[in-house]
């Protein structure tokens, strides 16, 4: 077992539309395309967040204690996330619904805000193949440090607890694989990705910060159905 130390990430077919502060605003503070986040480690997230690191800055600090497994995990062989050229292996899609389902009735229960939704069809919809590991990126990198990490205290001591940890080991492991193109020929399309998280970023600011938080978590199920788009059973 070693210590990670990764800087600086941010990130249902349901019928219903819908840390201590918030992710900074302009595109200049938007996560950037890096390769910082390790690709063959499963993050023990829930413990460490526990510790209660201070700092956007140290958000993932508190996501450190790391497993070293292989890259393909026994029993998903043959079923992949590819989002266009990013080839993320080792997930099991049947794993990220299970967790959510198991979390999901608790969560939304909480969101009385049903006129807002976060993850519109102007953040989700026509998202090229491309585009959608530039995008994917973002949002999981998001969700890490600006929802998960400060939901924390509500699923510590709760029925959530160990599909909390699930889910969030997931997002971590999928975001450390996803290592879009830093080319020049590839601007267009990683802005394009950039303007959609804005939408999304903006739309979550514009809530009150835990309201924001308990909506974000409750619409997991939207992007997990987008993200069925991209994998290769």
């Amino acid at each position: 077992m070693e210590v990670l130390r990764v800087g600086d990430v941010d990130g249902r077919g349901r019928a219903k539309e819908h840390s201590s502060g918030y992710a900074t605003g302009g595109a200049e503070d938007l996560p950037q395309w890096d390769a910082s986040l390790s690709s063959s480690r499963i993050l023990l997230v829930l413990p460490l967040l526990q510790m209660g690191f201070p700092g956007q800055t140290t958000a993932l600090l508190c996501l450190s204690l790391v497993l070293l497994l292989g890259s393909r995990v026994p029993g998903v062989q043959g079923q992949e996330f590819q989002f266009g050229p990013c080839r993320v292996e080792g997930v099991a899609l049947q794993e990220l619904w299970e967790a959510f389902r198991a979390m999901k009735d608790i969560v939304q229960a909480k969101d009385n805000i049903t006129s807002v939704r976060l993850l519109r069809k102007e953040v989700l919809q026509n998202v090229s193949d491309t585009e959608s590991c530039y995008l994917l990126r973002a949002l999981l990198k998001f969700y890490l440090n600006t929802v998960f990490k400060n939901y924390l205290d509500k699923a510590a001591d709760s029925r959530i607890r160990k599909s909390f940890s699930t889910l969030a080991n997931n997002f971590f492991v999928i975001a450390s694989k996803l290592q879009p193109s830093q080319e020049k020929e590839m601007f267009s399309i990683s802005e394009s990705a950039r303007r959609r998280f804005l939408l999304f970023q903006r739309a979550f600011k514009q809530l009150d910060i835990q309201a924001a938080q308990t909506k974000a978590f409750g619409e997991v199920d939207i992007l997990l159905t987008w993200m069925e788009r991209f994998y290769q059973f």
